[in-house]
């Protein structure tokens, strides 16, 4: 498969011919799955917290005699029964993330990608270099490239560019070495400099 490169002011300027193995049938569909669960997982911060009766302040004393008061038994004022009581069956702090073999993570990259190509979604540019950190040249540029709704933005990290596209709510940024799945599905388009695709392909002949 070829994609065809274009420059900033959105022209063809050549080709890039997609050098890893695309996937063309289901395979992969469960590992993108597994993958994406895994990300969404990990992103939990896993800090809720309840207290027990025992964890609980207050005495061990028992609030009122057992017999005669014409009240109900009570043992303590930590009962869970009681306002201030301990939790019963409460969240404790975990930790949620799962585990995933390197096969199955470079399998689900190369499915989403595979399948985003083929969708029509990545655009590929010569560079990104801009001369300043104007947040409108970097928006003409998104214009000229016809990138319509949400963007991930693939290249190497550079001053300008980042400065010029944190005022874009669309458009967020990362690098070919730290693409994961969950990056390749969300957005709606997908813009990668020549280089930072080049080295996403390097990442998944290593598979």
């Amino acid at each position: 498969m070829k994609i065809a490169i274009k420059n900033l002011e959105g022209k063809n300027s050549g080709e890039l011919e997609v050098k890893f193995e695309m996937i063309e049938n289901g395979k992969g569909t469960q590992a993108v799955h597994d993958t994406v669960v895994a990300y969404n997982a990990a992103q939990r911060s896993g800090t809720a917290c309840t207290k027990t009766a025992g964890e609980v302040q207050g005495s061990n004393k028992k609030p009122w005699k057992q017999k005669g008061t014409g009240r109900a038994r009570a043992g303590s004022v930590r009962s869970p029964l009681w306002a201030g009581g301990g939790v019963v069956f409460g969240p404790k702090p975990r930790d949620f993330t799962k585990k995933l073999s390197k096969k199955t993570r470079a399998l689900s990259l190369r499915k989403a990608l595979s399948e985003r190509l083929k969708a029509g979604d990545v655009v590929v540019v010569d560079d990104l270099k801009l001369s300043s950190s104007k947040t409108k040249d970097f928006a003409n540029v998104i214009s000229a490239l016809e990138l319509k709704g949400t963007t991930l933005v693939v290249a190497a990290a550079d001053k300008n560019l980042t400065l010029a596209s944190r005022n874009l709510e669309a458009v967020s940024l990362t690098t070919g070495d730290s693409l994961n799945t969950y990056d390749v599905l969300r957005p709606d388009k997908l813009l990668f400099t020549k280089s930072a695709f080049e080295t996403v392909e390097a990442r998944l002949k290593q598979e």
